[in-house]
């Protein structure tokens, strides 16, 4: 198989209380293991199934349109899930320091408004989709993509453009085991795994 789904960096219930062990086995274990397999179907027998993930949904309008839709959806769940579970971690939480935390004054006044507008964000998704903290020149910006969208696959595409730092999924299946119909509070819960020593790296890098 081209695509490989990559184990959780911890276990299922290390998120807790935050983020509840089922929540995480379903997640992982099941959709974004549909993810995976969708893909690879998609682009089983084609010169596509040795590209690098990135490489692939960067380059859409390069995929054959008969199965462009499956991949854009399929490979982009994959994709953003893989940089999920690697910017959430046990123990986390709390505040960035260094250049991220400069940068993030910067752009946002302090870190309270940043989180204040990031949770807005992900409020006014409307449905299914994910929330972006973004990079582009040394500056932040935070930015929303659909369904399973991401910065990579441009903004003509997804909406959005930059490096991404940070991502928070606001799907219901993330959430709804726990929090039902209450976003806003789990988008609040969220803040305490966060990894921002793996955000920072990625800023810096």
């Amino acid at each position: 198989m081209a695509y490989q789904l990559p184990p959780l960096p911890y276990p299922n219930n290390a998120l807790e209380p935050y983020i509840d062990a089922a929540t995480m086995e379903i997640h992982h274990d099941r959709h974004h293991k549909a993810y995976v397999d969708n893909l690879n179907k998609a682009v089983a027998g084609t010169p596509l199934e040795s590209l690098e993930l990135a490489a692939l949904i960067g380059n859409l309008p390069g995929v054959p349109e008969g199965i462009r839709g499956p991949v854009r959806n399929n490979g982009g769940g994959h994709w953003n899930h893989s940089f999920f579970w690697e910017i959430i971690a046990p123990g986390k939480g709390g505040a960035p320091k260094g250049p991220l935390a400069e940068a993030i004054v910067s752009a946002f006044g302090d870190f309270e408004s940043f989180k204040a507008k990031f949770e807005a964000a992900g409020l006014g998704r409307f449905g299914s989709g994910w929330v972006w903290l973004l990079a582009s020149d040394g500056k932040l910006h935070i930015g929303s993509t659909a369904n399973q969208d991401n910065p990579l696959m441009g903004k003509e595409i997804s909406g959005v453009a930059g490096h991404p730092l940070l991502a928070v999924d606001v799907w219901e299946h993330a959430y709804y085991l726990k929090y039902q119909n209450k976003r806003a509070d789990y988008l609040k819960a969220w803040w305490n795994v966060v990894d921002w020593d793996a955000v920072s790296a990625r800023f810096q890098a």
